[in-house]
């Protein structure tokens, strides 16, 4: 456990006092320094806050923007929900893998990319939408993968 991660504890209750409520934004906050949440961070969190470990590794389990292994520095999140999947996001996705050489939940070997599916971006304006890095991409149609790994950007 990081000494820091205290302290944090201490602001975040300051607008969350209850264990439960302060979860989510330690979580985030852990995540964000950290790149991902190891089993070890979880049980450490867990203490932190009172909480049972189970619960909190369900949390991080539950929400997909919470990550329990590396991922790389690109994280791109293709919507297959409804919307996105009639307007190609299998294509899209299939694409990706074919291209980066890994499937969906994969990460490529030099760590720059991992490939995930998201169910729903709430963007159906855009389909097909992806997510990269949290940042919303779309319309992308399947023959413009390439604009999600950031290809030709100077």
């Amino acid at each position: 456990m990081k000494p820091h991660w205290r302290q944090w504890v201490e602001e975040i209750r300051q607008q969350f006092p209850q264990g439960n409520s302060a979860l989510l934004p330690l979580l985030h906050r852990i995540q964000a320094e950290e790149g991902w949440l190891s089993p070890e961070t979880l049980a450490d969190v867990a203490t932190l806050l009172n909480l049972p470990v189970t619960t909190v590794e369900s949390v991080a389990s539950f929400y997909s923007l919470f990550y329990k292994r590396p991922v790389g520095e690109r994280v791109v999140h293709v919507c297959v929900g409804l919307s996105c999947a009639l307007k190609g996001a299998d294509a899209l996705m299939h694409r990706l893998e074919e291209h980066l050489g890994i499937r969906q939940g994969q990460t490529t070997p030099d760590g720059k990319y991992s490939l995930m599916e998201a169910e729903c971006l709430a963007a159906c304006d855009l389909a097909p939408v992806a997510q990269v890095n949290l940042r919303y991409m779309g319309p992308v149609p399947p023959e413009e993968y390439q604009r999600l790994l950031g290809e030709g950007e100077k």
